[in-house]
C-alpha cells in the first residue's frame, strides 16, 4: 500500500530543503540523541510523516545533512584555500576556516553523528565514507605544497592527507565533548609557528 503524502504547498525539493535545515539545527541543538522525527518536525514545524516520504529513514535524514554541510563547507574550502598562495597563507586561512566551523554548528554536527554512530554500526561507515572527499581535497592541497620542495616524494600526500583529517575530526570531537576549543586554537597557532619557519623550504620567500 502507499504513502499518503502530507499535503503541501511547497515543491517538493523545497520541502526537503526545509527538513535538512531542520534536522542540522536539532542535531546542533539537541545532539544525536536527541535527534528524532517528532523533534525536528516540531523544530521545522512540518508533519514528521514527510521526514519519511522524502527520506525513508531517520538515519537517511541525518546522512542527507551532513551531506549539506559537507558540501557547503567543501565549496568554501576550495575557494579559499585555493586563493592562499604561501604555506603561512594556507595555515591562516584553514584557521579562519576551522572558526567558521565552529560557528556555523558543522563541527558540532560532524561530532554528533560520529559520536552517534559508535552506536550504530548501520551508520558509522556512511559517516567514514562522507569523509573521503575531506582526504582527497587534503591530499590535493598537501600535494600543491610538497611540489618542488625537498620533500616531495619523501612524503606520501595520501597518508598526511588520512593524518590531517584525522586529527581534525578528533580535536573536533574532544572539543565538542569538553566544550573548549582552546585547544584547537593552540594547534593553529603552532602550526602558524611552524609555518613560518618551513616558508623557505617551499619556495617561500
Amino acid at each position: 500500500m502507499s504513502q499518503r503524502v502530507p499535503q503541501s504547498s511547497e515543491s517538493p525539493a523545497s520541502t526537503k530543503e526545509r527538513i535538512v535545515e531542520a534536522a542540522f539545527q536539532t542535531l546542533k541543538e539537541e545532539g544525536f540523541a536527541g535527534t528524532s522525527a517528532r523533534a525536528i518536525a516540531r523544530r521545522g514545524g512540518f508533519n514528521q510523516a514527510l521526514i519519511f516520504y522524502h527520506f525513508g529513514t531517520l538515519n537517511e535524514l541525518v546522512l542527507a545533512t551532513l551531506d549539506k554541510t559537507s558540501a557547503d563547507r567543501m565549496g568554501r574550502y576550495r575557494d579559499s584555500i585555493g586563493r592562499a598562495i604561501t604555506v603561512d597563507e594556507k595555515i591562516q586561512t584553514a584557521t579562519r576556516l576551522y572558526r567558521e566551523d565552529l560557528e556555523s554548528g558543522h563541527i558540532t554536527v560532524i561530532s554528533e553523528l560520529i559520536a552517534g554512530s559508535l552506536a550504530r554500526p548501520d551508520l558509522g561507515p556512511e559517516v567514514v565514507a562522507r569523509m573521503q572527499p575531506w582526504i582527497e581535497f587534503a591530499e590535493g592541497v598537501i600535494t600543491e605544497v610538497l611540489a618542488g620542495s625537498s620533500f616531495e616524494g619523501a612524503i606520501n600526500p595520501r597518508t598526511l592527507a588520512f593524518a590531517v583529517v584525522a586529527l581534525y575530526l578528533g580535536v573536533d570531537l574532544l572539543s565538542h565533548l569538553d566544550n573548549d576549543n582552546s585547544r584547537a586554537e593552540s594547534l593553529f597557532q603552532m602550526a602558524g609557528t611552524i609555518g613560518g619557519y618551513l616558508e623557505p623550504m617551499f619556495g617561500g620567500d
